[in-house]
């Protein structure tokens, strides 16, 4: 089955979708009538796409015929306009592409993890480099960041930093980048000169919701205490910091970043219903098939995904074994050539699963 197939399909989908908006059954029933808008809505964009994509390919066919036929001195900016072109046919049909296959978390916020591994003092530095990525990328993206917490060491890294990620696309973007990154440099500590191997994991946590996680107070202790700032400085003379342990899975959650310990206990709630919403997929996860969970973007956190390596300027993604020499510009958060990569070779095996799926009904 090829695209062109899937697309006949959902023609045939849209226009029963219409059949029924019409019908006085649907019509007087809020909830059907909700049901099946959001559908329309969601098809119909499939097809503007569609359009656009089309009309985008007359265009270039327009500027190869003009190229064959326009005086030298006019060729070679007839050649950069087509490269554009071709360029925004091969996004539209990415993102037409994405459009098939709906994923119900992409428009949510997440919190982002990072805990430096193997290395000591270079893998904390290594983990301040990440977060300085991420952030970089927000900033970019025009998303917003807020660090929830931290644990800062003497030369600036962090063991752990915890922050939440806020905008338009943020996780449908960002949830390729769970798993191990591994940095290859000389260590700002190594005096010799040598080499070292550090690592440092992040974990991307979807935003969850109260409806998405239910949590029983009485399973849950709550303590207070004072917080401060890194080395001791900026201690807060109130209990304003909140830890909050849930007793059914051990997971201990802390925040004291807010003055206010009303804040403070808002956002580590906010944090624990994300990391019980992310423990719920990994189990879903467990049970899926060997090929689904073979796919890129489901969150193994124990695998090697990236390797940033300084003497080479180079940084490789060990998943689709893509790799570029634009170190310094990925590290200052110039990720949208990783991430487009990543996007695509997802949205093609699930592209092929959801062909697969059709072809046996």
């Amino acid at each position: 089955m090829e695209l062109v197939d899937i697309l006949n399909s959902l023609k045939k989908q849209l226009q029963e979708v219409e059949r029924e908006l019409s019908s006085p059954e649907v019509v007087s029933n809020p909830d059907k009538l909700m049901e099946l808008s959001k559908r329309h809505a969601e098809l119909r964009e499939i097809f503007r796409l569609e359009e656009e994509i089309e009309a985008k390919r007359r265009e270039l066919q327009e500027w190869k015929d003009m190229l064959e036929q326009s005086p030298q001195e006019e060729q070679e900016e007839i050649r950069s306009t087509i490269e554009q072109v071709e360029k925004q046919v091969e996004n539209l049909l990415l993102e037409l592409k994405m459009r098939l296959i709906p994923d119900e978390d992409s428009g949510r916020n997440i919190i982002v993890e990072i805990r430096a591994g193997a290395g000591g003092e270079e893998a904390a530095l290594f983990s301040a480099d990440l977060f300085r990525m991420y952030s970089r990328y927000a900033e970019r993206s025009g998303w917003k960041v807020e660090v929830l917490d931290s644990n800062e060491t003497d030369l600036g890294g962090f063991k752990e930093i915890v922050f939440e990620i806020r905008g338009k696309g943020v996780y449908r973007k960002l949830k390729y980048e769970s798993g191990v990154h591994r940095v290859q440099r000389v260590p700002r500590t190594e005096s010799g000169g040598r080499i070292h191997t550090s690592t440092a994991t992040v974990a991307i946590l979807p935003e969850a919701t109260e409806l998405d996680v239910k949590i029983d107070p009485s399973e849950l202790r709550i303590d207070t205490f004072r917080s401060s700032g890194a080395g001791g400085q900026h201690v807060n003379k109130t209990e304003s910091a909140v830890r909050i342990v849930h007793l059914p899975t051990g997971i201990t959650v802390t925040v004291q970043r807010e003055r206010s310990q009303h804040q403070n206990k808002a956002r580590a709630m906010e944090l624990l219903r994300a990391r019980l919403f992310d423990m719920m997929q990994q189990d879903q996860l467990k049970k899926m098939s060997q090929k689904r969970r073979s796919q890129i973007g489901t969150g193994d956190r124990s695998e090697k995904i990236r390797t940033y390596n300084y003497p080479q300027n180079r940084v490789t993604d060990h998943r689709i074994n893509y790799t570029s020499y634009r170190l310094a510009e990925i590290l200052d958060g110039d990720l949208d050539e990783f991430l487009a990569k990543l996007i695509e070779a997802d949205v093609e095996l699930k592209l092929s699963e959801l062909m697969e799926h059709l072809e046996m009904k």
